[in-house]
């Protein structure tokens, strides 16, 4: 009788410790599975982050090649040889900002630096050009847009700096790889233009 309680006592150990043992792994399957449909979102979520920080950038990019080509347009009334420039802006800007990858937005924006400093070396030979009225409000809307476009690229690196640690750092490196994304997004940088000296003859 003794003999027979010991073993119906030891099924039920293992019995509890079997149910004990189901619980855990049920446990950890539904804790790594919240964890991957979290990490999962927070890409997603990022993802879109990043192409509204895009988005800011092609606001302000197409903000300042209109600007610009009001003031070449400008420029134009006052001189007569400028016209090739004016005609190469012009022909800059694609049909949609949104078609435009990175790099392209990268290369536009080199191309708008250019002509900017083209432009403003074109003023200093014309004092009369200096002083318009329409031309110096031209200028200071110019200056203002790139201001937007530099906090429009602070605010896109930002995230994608972001985006893209959370990609390589493990173990969401892992999620990432398994949800498509495979390399780094690429970064919106600043021109090197701004920092030498350009020289262009029209």
């Amino acid at each position: 009788m003794f003999d027979r309680l010991i073993i119906l006592s030891g099924l039920e150990i293992g019995a509890i410790i079997g149910i004990v043992v189901v619980a855990v792994v049920v446990l950890l399957v539904v804790i790594i599975l919240s964890w991957w449909i979290v990490t999962m979102n927070w890409f997603r979520k990022n993802e879109v982050k990043v192409k509204e920080a895009s988005s800011g950038i092609d606001v302000a990019l197409t903000k300042r090649y209109d600007l610009l080509t009001k003031s070449l347009a400008t420029v134009k009334g006052y001189t007569k040889h400028e016209t090739e420039t004016l005609e190469k802006i012009v022909s800059l800007r694609k049909s949609n900002m949104n078609d435009l990858t990175i790099d392209e937005k990268n290369k536009l924006n080199e191309e708008l630096d250019t002509l900017e400093k083209n432009l403003n070396l074109v003023v200093e030979n014309y004092p009369d050009l200096k002083a318009d009225s329409q031309f110096l409000t031209l200028q200071n809307q110019i200056s203002e847009a790139e201001d937007q476009l530099q906090a429009a690229r602070r605010i896109y690196n930002s995230n994608v700096s972001i985006f893209n640690q959370k990609r390589v750092s493990f173990p969401t490196s892992i999620v990432a790889n398994a949800i498509g994304y495979k390399k780094d997004l690429e970064f919106f940088i600043a021109s090197e233009n701004k920092k030498e000296d350009v020289e262009i003859t029209f």
